[in-house]
């Protein structure tokens, strides 16, 4: 008993280095691995010894004294109880995705879309993907909820968002160099691979979460200068997101209103018009979209609220004005675009 009291102890003392310690820096996959063996094994002295009530009230007394030790060296640390034995996995996995200094490294292993490996006989067992866990019990959640239900964004995206934004939140409390979590979006980035119009709806669940603290709305801030400062990023979401979805950023956040509308400027200026066909066509190889949806995203601004409506109006004339302020059809994309826009305006309220 003695053996299984001081293994309870030393793995309330793990729990507690995962989710507070710069020591996780050092951590690999096998530490990780080995980590998450010890919190299996706390779960197996719960489902054993639960029903006796001699051996619960030695372990009940042993964690006391030991959550007692941590908060004198660890005053945010949350005393781990014999009814927290049951999901000790789910601790130690939450502990470590909230501690900042956790390597980029051990975060793909824990994301890693591929999912847990069999492991080999005697071997501890592989630690990769057990993020998919927490993504699919959210992800369920998310689905039964009503609200989730009517969300464009899906249940996988928004349960993402909002991980990211809580990871996010917890490097960014710790002083001001934005490294570390400048480091952490690139994998994330490099984690979904081919799959970017996931990672564009995850980025656009995270900047759509309501934020409830100082601390949450410095994240979204610091992920929009991010998104400002990654192109091809923005560029990929404005072209594959829904013009609706888009909309809604804009009308959160003025930076992504801002950084969308000179998106889709750079988009119309690269047009030019085809007197064969009647029509404007893209100029670059590099970029897809057509005049019809170019409209499309327009109209969707013009849609959301008074301010980004106003906004994108008094650009639009603007940029009308200076490129000769022409009525003519095929003479300027500005006054193109207003004419198709208020055809668009003038079919909804008919």
């Amino acid at each position: 008993m003695e053996a299984v009291l001081k293994n309870l102890a030393h793995t309330a003392e793990l729990l507690a280095v995962a989710a507070h310690s710069d020591v996780v820096r050092q951590w690999d996959r096998l530490t990780v691995s080995r980590a998450f063996h010890w919190a299996r094994y706390c779960e197996l002295l719960f489902s054993r010894f639960h029903t006796n009530p001699a051996i619960r009230r030695a372990m009940e007394q042993q964690l006391q004294l030991t959550g007692e030790s941590l908060r004198a060296a660890i005053p945010a640390h949350t005393e781990l109880s014999f009814l927290d034995l049951p999901r000790c996995q789910h601790l130690l996995l939450v502990g470590l995705l909230n501690n900042p200094e956790l390597p980029c490294s051990i975060l793909k292993v824990l994301f890693d879309p591929a999912g847990p490996s069999d492991a080999t006989p005697g071997e501890y067992e592989d630690v990769t993907g057990l993020c998919s866990s927490i993504i699919q019990c959210r992800s369920a959640c998310k689905v039964l909820s009503a609200v989730a239900c009517r969300s464009a964004l899906g249940a996988d995206a928004e349960v993402q968002g909002g991980m990211l934004m809580e990871r996010l939140d917890a490097l960014l409390s710790r002083g001001s160099d934005n490294r570390r979590a400048e480091q952490f979006l690139g994998s994330v980035l490099q984690g979904f691979g081919a799959a970017e119009q996931q990672f564009c709806l995850v980025i656009s669940a995270a900047l759509l979460t309501r934020t409830n603290s100082a601390a949450q709305t410095a994240s979204q801030d610091f992920l929009l200068n991010w998104l400002q400062s990654e192109h091809s990023v923005l560029h990929r979401m404005c072209s594959t997101l829904p013009a609706a979805l888009l909309a809604d950023l804009a009308k959160e956040h003025q930076k992504f209103s801002s950084a969308y509308f000179d998106v889709l400027k750079t988009w119309a200026s690269g047009m030019e018009y085809d007197i064969n066909d009647g029509e404007w066509v893209q100029t670059s190889t590099n970029c897809t979209v057509t005049f019809q949806k170019l409209t499309e995203h327009f109209s969707a601004l013009l849609e959301s609220t008074p301010s980004v409506k106003t906004n994108t109006e008094n650009k639009l004339h603007a940029l009308k004005v200076s490129d000769g302020d022409f009525d003519v059809r095929g003479l300027s994309v500005w006054g193109d675009l207003l004419l198709a826009l208020n055809k668009v305006t003038a079919g909804l309220q008919s």
